[in-house]
């Protein structure tokens, strides 16, 4: 809880790029709303998370997440396999997901929505928003969930 009272929305961003990371965290720690992030660099760790395994064993530390930002193209386990793990089980198909992707592959995009994601955004977009005004992106990110 803030100062004000006001519980953080916990994110989960599953990114194995550091760059892209750290322009997207950058990019929506700009809104208004509390947010605190949690990062993974493949898809193996964002299950481990998400189930509180391994490092990730805590859930004080490792809480649930209100919103999960999933890159497809991911190390070990790729990430339209995670998402179809997360809409299969019953304790963590209700987060919503974003799927994040750096192509226009429009099947990419379909197997996304068909396994459950919520919205897709290309990552350019934050690149993009990275130096104007944020505010639109935040309220279409943050109206997912």
């Amino acid at each position: 809880m803030g100062e004000d009272g006001e519980k953080a929305t916990n994110v989960l961003l599953v990114e194995d790029t550091e760059e892209h990371a750290l322009i997207i965290t950058h990019v929506l720690t700009e809104s208004k709303l509390r947010t605190r992030f949690f990062i993974v660099g493949d898809g193996e760790e964002a299950l481990d998370f998400l189930y509180n395994r391994g490092k990730y064993a805590s859930n004080e530390e490792y809480p649930k997440p209100d919103l999960i930002l999933l890159d497809l193209r991911l190390p070990k386990i790729d990430g339209l396999e995670v998402l179809g793990q997360i809409k299969s089980d019953e304790k963590i198909k209700d987060i919503p997901v974003i799927v994040l992707t750096s192509s226009k592959r429009d099947d990419d995009i379909v197997m996304a929505y068909k396994d459950g994601a919520k919205s897709h955004l290309l990552k350019s977009t934050f690149i993009f928003q990275k130096s104007g005004k944020m505010e639109g992106l935040l309220d279409t990110v943050f109206s997912l969930m």
